[in-house]
């Protein structure tokens, strides 16, 4: 597959994946995945706790989801809701932008559980 869209810049940021070319841009509350898939690449069935949405650039990408297949190209989006199962397949050389937004982080109060009443600490009175 030819490598001249993503521009060297880009193609220098931290690698992302052993089974696809894909370079991520780490920011707080969205990771960026500048990614190239190669014709006959599959993706199984697999969740994410992020709120993903994509752009294909180049190529086309069968995206399945909720019981249905979607076929996207240049210019197309697709969004995946967080913990939706989805797979994917390219048919032909393709590449995408993603954009996997981050949960907002867990109060400290509940991430070990959830509250508990009458547990709050009250100023005493004198």
């Amino acid at each position: 597959m030819p490598q001249d869209t993503f521009p060297d810049c880009i193609r220098a940021l931290e690698p992302f994946s052993e089974r696809f070319e894909a370079f991520r841009l780490r920011a707080d509350a969205c990771d960026v995945l500048f990614a190239t898939y190669p014709a006959g690449t599959r993706i199984e069935p697999h969740r994410h706790a992020t709120d993903n949405w994509g752009v294909v650039i180049k190529g086309r990408i069968v995206l399945a989801i909720n019981g249905g297949e979607r076929t996207l190209g240049p210019g197309e989006w697709y969004h995946v809701p967080p913990r939706t199962e989805h797979a994917a397949r390219c048919e032909t050389d393709t590449e995408q932008i993603e954009f996997w937004f981050k949960p907002p982080p867990v109060p400290r109060h509940l991430r070990f559980g959830r509250a508990r009443p009458g547990r709050t600490r009250r100023p005493r009175a004198d």
